[in-house]
């Protein structure tokens, strides 16, 4: 006979309120997860903000909410200044995997916290849900940078220039943004510090600079410059000095994406077609990234992990892949474009359309649940996830 939702209900809350003091004897959860399957799981006791935010936060993972009975996991606890959770295996036998008291920062950065250490019992996942993002808003004629968490809130405009800028990316621990502008009518790659607001000009070229991307040691800079001609790729130190030409294409490259071990770059080469290669950051041959598509093949982003590589496909109505890094069958995923990974290397960021709108939407890969990121008005595009 099923236990009522309401019994366990006040089962859990009396457990969220007086067990926390006593010693728990900790559990380990078999990792048989299916990975591709939306997990249910119930969470109870929560109000307002906490509420919000656990409920967010555990969705975007491929966690389907649930009624108490209906789930393998239930979440209980409350929050009166600090945050008291804790995660239960649910049915016969199920016992506590933890619980804790959280009391640094605000009611969303103790739930954030708190996501975070569920995310890794159940998905064996990196913690994400307090890292921020950048990404590119539309505003009328101009398109400036804004910066925020990673579900957009607490929302910041980093510039107001009255022109356009594109394709931000952060340096490794999100100390600087690196994008394209069009300030002085031309293109330049610049350097802004994200806790000062203060920017200088990384490479203003003739002809045009595009495309800056950071190396995870933060010691690189790969970029787009067609200063010798046809766009191609270059790479420089975190300083702007010992410029070096990788490519010598004649068709033009683009969205260059760096391998987590910085010794090779995957980038776009468009000769007719756009197509995918990657190339060894000493230079020398380039070679394709086999997916087992053809089409327009577009903005690569190689995992933090090292394992796969997401891009985009099409030329109006863009779809989402992603395929091993060392080149295979590429998994078709959902419609969207400007794929970014998570540092966790299992979500990504990215664009998706909506009624003539573009809005930034969140994907769990390996279930391709989507989540829309709604705290953030307006035509958002661009995003870059600090790792």
């Amino acid at each position: 006979m099923k236990t009522s939702p309401k019994i366990i209900l006040a089962l859990l809350c009396g457990c969220a309120l007086t067990g926390l003091a006593q010693p728990i004897q900790r559990i380990v959860i078999p990792k048989t997860n299916n990975l591709t399957q939306l997990i249910p799981i119930s969470v109870i006791g929560f109000s307002g903000e906490a509420d919000s935010v656990l409920k967010f936060d555990l969705s975007v993972l491929g966690l389907e909410l649930a009624a108490p009975d209906k789930a393998d996991y239930l979440v209980s606890g409350t929050e009166e200044g600090r945050l008291a959770g804790r995660l239960q295996q649910a049915g016969a036998g199920g016992g506590t995997i933890f619980a804790r008291i959280y009391s640094s920062g605000t009611t969303r950065a103790q739930a954030h916290a708190f996501a975070d250490d569920i995310a890794k019992e159940i998905r064996d996942t990196a913690p994400i849900f307090h890292s921020r993002i950048a990404f590119v808003h539309n505003m009328g004629a101009n398109l400036e940078l804004f910066v925020s968490d990673f579900d957009g809130h607490d929302a910041v405009q980093i510039t107001h220039d009255g022109s356009l800028v594109a394709t931000p990316a952060w340096s490794p621990g999100g100390r600087q943004l690196f994008y394209t502008s069009w300030k002085t009518g031309y293109t330049q790659i610049i350097e802004h510090e994200a806790a000062t607001g203060k920017r200088s000009v990384f490479a203003g070229y003739g002809g045009g600079n595009f495309n800056p991307v950071v190396s995870p040691d933060g010691a690189r800079v790969a970029m787009i410059l067609s200063k010798g001609g046809s766009p191609n790729l270059y790479v420089s130190d975190s300083n702007g000095g010992n410029l070096q030409q990788l490519t010598h294409e004649r068709d033009e490259a683009s969205s260059p994406t760096w391998s987590p071990d910085g010794r090779e770059i995957c980038y776009v080469v468009r000769s007719g077609r756009a197509g995918l290669r990657k190339i060894g950051v000493g230079g020398g041959e380039s070679a394709p990234l086999r997916t087992g598509i053809l089409g327009n093949l577009t903005s690569p982003d190689w995992s933090p992990d090292g394992k796969s590589i997401i891009f985009t496909s099409g030329s109006v109505n863009f779809m989402l892949w992603v395929v091993p890094a060392a080149g295979g069958e590429a998994e078709q995923l959902v419609a969207g474009e400007d794929p970014c990974w998570a540092p966790n290397s299992r979500t990504v960021i990215f664009t998706r359309r909506v009624n003539n709108n573009k809005i930034l939407s969140l994907l769990d890969v390996p279930t391709k649940h989507v989540k829309d990121v709604v705290q953030i008005s307006g035509s958002c595009s661009q995003p870059a996830w600090a790792r």
